[in-house]
């Protein structure tokens, strides 16, 4: 065991151009090269494929991967092939000629990775061929997938413990996944192996993303603002629907900002070009469903905004989790409103899903609510909900410009009191209207304006009482029939509060307390700093040439870690080149002499 490890230490420098592993990793390698099962639930960006590739070749056999993401099949095929190591992948995306040239190899015996996707496995003819081919370990990649109470549920997922045992007999096996809260860990155990594993559930903590939110007033102006914060840098901006994604990125790119749709709706030649120049090429803005992002591999995204409120905490912790993954500082924003809200309750009562199910969705909406309106500090708040403490962290828009909190027992009230004395019948702008005094046609066609409420917050702007509702919504204290046009009641909790037996606190939202402030962008990470702009800019060029002549994703050269690294250090050898990070043997010997060219020609 200690060979094989020591062996696996010198392929992490050799091979991936590592100096060490990243916290967490080596004891799950560890335990992969005893022989051991195991279920890892790692952060995006921690490293988990680097937990399956490395034993896969350093010990003899082939490992299994199964994904349910070709995007990720193709990406990290292209990112072994270019570290020298012999991987392939079954896929219905794959032409005819390249799946017969994985299979010939297969039998061949010639590799050391196959990657396939759940619905690709379960066919006959790929479990006959599996089982003769001296399968050594079946990595399992996005697990959660497997259980009813993840966020990504697939029912192919359910035939792999068998179709393991059918392959391999005994075969070992290791789950991954980046999210996967008590009850989906306990469905991973139960379907996917067939005793109890080794369980490693390293920390949610992603400390290089910075993490805001704020409620909408014009998204569209807000995400601009955003992106132009960022010029020059790849980043996501996530939207709900295929409509917005279009208009937002003709709104991007009518400002200058090279931006690119991707939606579902799409032809799939121009997805497919798109998702290749947002790997390939720098400064790529890509407006996206979240179907976008799935398994994309690229780690120097530098930001990621959401555009409408996600659909749960889980989904905005995979969604923000695409940026920063190179560990470098990365930036999110996620833009918020009662609108979203509704759309959010509304799909969970519409679906098809047990009450059971129904009720889990809603607890975990209502926790990304309470994240979007919390009053300390977000990764606090976050981490919290993943069983974590932590200190104030300093990298959230609530630590670096504050929040202040008031006693909002009688605004509540008065927000309340137009709610019930209007018959619980209407949305909030019409109860707006009235707590303003604004004689609107439907104020006046109801008569709302002789109510006692009527005007009774007129000391407020519109942007403070929806900010208000907001909360009183997220705290429980009011409730929206999303089948009857938005229309609002009080809850018990609320009729508590109304009747003076209860006291609340509120926070004054930051777009309100702090209008017209902009937040000063984070100064880049200290490696940065010392990086000579030029040089990392002629870096960054011959690596997009490299990258498109070879069509393959501008990481798959060298990732921004990389060139920073080399625009601070300048080696002017091979040998001082091999000690970069991510710089293996493999690489040295493709790229090295064209990068030290530039380089040299630099110093001179």
């Amino acid at each position: 065991m200690s060979d094989l490890l020591s062996t696996a230490r010198a392929l992490l420098h050799s091979v991936f151009g590592f100096e060490s592993f990243r916290p967490g990793q080596e004891e799950i390698v560890r335990a992969v090269l005893a022989g051991e099962d195991v279920l890892a639930v790692m952060p995006t960006g921690s490293g988990k494929s680097l937990c399956y590739q490395l034993p896969a070749i350093a010990r003899p056999g082939l490992t299994l991967v199964i994904s349910p993401l070709i995007a990720l099949m193709r990406d990290q095929v292209r990112a072994l092939a270019a570290v020298g190591v012999s991987a392939g992948s079954l896929n219905s995306s794959n032409e005819p000629a390249e799946n017969a040239r994985v299979v010939d190899l297969l039998r061949r015996r010639e590799l050391k990775l196959l990657y396939v996707a759940p619905e690709r496995l379960a066919r006959p003819d790929t479990v006959e061929m599996l089982a003769g081919m001296n399968v050594a370990l079946m990595a399992i990649d996005e697990a959660h997938c497997v259980s009813q109470w993840g966020h990504d549920f697939r029912p192919e997922y359910l035939t792999l413990g068998s179709l393991a045992r059918q392959i391999g007999g005994r075969l070992q096996t290791i789950a991954l996944t980046a999210t996967a809260d008590a009850p989906t860990r306990g469905d991973i155990v139960e379907k996917l192996f067939a005793a109890p594993p080794r369980i490693f559930v390293r920390s949610f903590d992603r400390p290089n993303l910075r993490l805001a939110f704020k409620p909408k007033e014009r998204s569209s102006r807000q995400v601009l603002a955003f992106v132009r914060e960022h010029e020059g840098d790849s980043g996501i901006v996530y939207c709900a629907s295929r409509r917005k994604v279009e208009a937002l990125a003709e709104t991007l790119k009518a400002a200058g900002v090279n931006a690119l749709p991707y939606h579902a709706g799409l032809d799939k030649a121009v997805r497919d070009a798109h998702q290749d120049a947002f790997q390939q090429q720098d400064g790529v803005v890509m407006t996206a469903t979240v179907a976008f992002g799935m398994g994309i591999d690229k780690p120097d995204v530098r930001f990621v905004c959401h555009a409408d409120l996600p659909a749960n905490v889980e989904a905005y912790y995979q969604e923000i989790g695409r940026a920063g993954r190179d560990g470098l500082a990365a930036d999110t924003l996620t833009l918020y409103g009662l609108d979203d809200m509704r759309l959010r309750r509304l799909q969970i009562e519409q679906s098809d899903s047990s009450d059971e199910r129904k009720r889990i969705e809603r607890q975990r909406l209502n926790a990304l609510l309470a994240l979007a309106e919390a009053p300390r500090c977000r990764r606090q708040t976050l981490l919290a909900y993943f069983g974590e403490s932590s200190e104030p962290c300093g990298n959230c828009d609530l630590c670096q410009e504050g929040v202040e909190r008031y006693d909002g027992t009688i605004e509540a009230q008065k927000a309340m009191s137009a709610i019930v004395r209007t018959g619980e019948r209407f949305g909030m702008e019409h109860l707006i209207a009235i707590l303003l005094g604004e004689r609107t046609e439907n104020v006046l066609r109801f008569e709302h304006d002789r109510l006692p409420t009527f005007g009774v917050g007129a000391g407020r702007r519109n942007v403070e009482w929806r900010s208000t509702f907001r909360q009183l919504s997220a705290l429980g204290l009011i409730s929206q029939d999303l089948m009857e046009h938005g229309r609002w009641s009080v809850t018990d909790a609320g009729w508590r509060v109304l009747k003076g037996q209860e006291r609340i606190e509120l926070r004054k939202d930051a777009a309100v307390a702090a209008r017209g402030a902009r937040r000063d962008r984070r100064p880049p990470p200290p490696v940065a700093q010392d990086a000579d702009e030029a040089l990392l800019a002629a870096l960054k060029s011959l690596r997009s040439r490299l990258a498109q002549a070879q069509k393959v994703p501008a990481y798959v050269v060298f990732s921004d870690r990389t060139l920073i690294e080399l625009a601070v250090h300048r080696p002017r050898s091979a040998t001082a080149m091999r000690e970069i990070h991510g710089v293996g043997d493999s690489k040295l010997e493709r790229y090295g002499a064209a990068f030290l060219d530039v380089v040299e020609n630099f110093a001179r």
